[in-house]
């Protein structure tokens, strides 16, 4: 029976240890790195990231993983002490935990969460086979834990991807930290960074011109009316109607092509290029910046001009203070 109850210790102890160690270097580990690896090929990276993405699933194979350990390992103490003793003991059997819970606790939590959160990836890689064949082992056990975390995820009205979200948004917070204390990142950089890591979900609509606050010049208006229109709002570009009763933007000249320009005629014309209304900031910016235009209409489903987005406030929201 010792034989049995040091096998049982021994193993509770690892099991304790290694998802304990786990848990840590779970929410410690960069996932970029893990996306690289699967990117490269590695199947167990291709596991953890699926499990990285399923943050749920993952905690409740740590949770039955860790309830198994110490379901073990307690019994180990009360065969032991069984053994040792002779008989029915109780005061053994009570003071045995006692004593061993220094040894636990040093062995099978704090020992592993520390090595885990110093060297997240490089443990986390080389014990993922073993905690994905315990996710499936397990996945009777951890799937109804799933759905209850899902149910009670959708009663508190927070679902388990806005927590991944903030997760990864403050992973990559950290990663730029790292890069600016390395000299990587300049500090314009990595206000520049964090600026589209906080507007990536913004919508360009937000940030339109309405029609009724757009400046714009008539077909049949000159040059120097043109540039006079400019210096009087201040613009670095005027949009143009095309010259038809519906009085559509399709246009627009630089104010500096004019004033720099020799001929007399309203040139060069460039094209509004459109952008539909539900498309994120940066798609719009990045759209812009592809076409090298400064000016955009933001049209609607049935192709209506809902306003006009300027690249150089779409840019200026993007280094706005954080």
């Amino acid at each position: 029976m010792i034989w049995l109850a040091l096998a049982l210790g021994v193993i509770g102890l690892f099991l304790s240890a290694f998802f304990s160690g786990s848990e840590t270097g779970f929410y410690r580990a960069a996932r970029v790195r893990l996306v690289l690896d699967a990117l490269g090929g590695d199947r167990v990276s291709r596991g953890l990231v699926w499990l990285t993405n399923r943050p749920s699933m993952f905690v409740a194979t740590t949770l039955v993983g860790n309830n198994l350990a110490n379901y073990m390992t307690s019994l180990a103490i009360v065969l032991a002490t069984g053994w040792v003793l002779g008989g029915n003991s109780w005061i053994g059997e009570l003071l045995a935990p006692i004593v061993l819970a220094p040894v636990l606790f040093v062995y099978g939590e704090l020992l592993p969460k520390y090595l885990f959160l110093h060297a997240p990836n490089r443990l986390l890689r080389r014990g993922g086979p073993l905690f994905l064949f315990f996710t499936v082992v397990f996945f009777p056990v951890s799937s109804l834990l799933w759905v209850l975390n899902r149910g009670l995820a959708h009663l508190l009205g927070e679902s388990p991807e806005q927590v991944q979200l903030r997760i990864a948004r403050r992973e990559l917070r950290g990663i730029m930290e790292e890069g600016h204390e390395e000299g990587i990142l300049y500090p314009a950089q990595q206000k520049l960074a964090a600026g589209i890591f906080a507007a990536a979900s913004e919508p360009a609509a937000k940030f339109v011109i309405p029609l009724t606050g757009v400046a714009r010049a008539r077909a049949d208006m000159t040059k120097a009316e043109i540039c006079g229109l400019a210096r009087r709002f201040k613009l670095s570009e005027v949009p143009i109607e095309d010259g038809t009763s519906a009085k559509e933007l399709t246009h627009y000249v630089r104010t500096i092509d004019l004033e720099l320009g020799t001929s007399s005629q309203v040139e060069p014309l460039r094209p509004l290029i459109t952008i539909p209304a539900d498309a994120p900031l940066i798609d719009a910016l990045m759209q812009l910046h592809t076409d090298q235009e400064n000016l955009a209409r933001l049209v609607d489903d049935q192709g209506q001009t809902i306003g006009i987005l300027r690249a150089a406030r779409l840019r200026k929201q993007l280094l706005r203070s954080r």
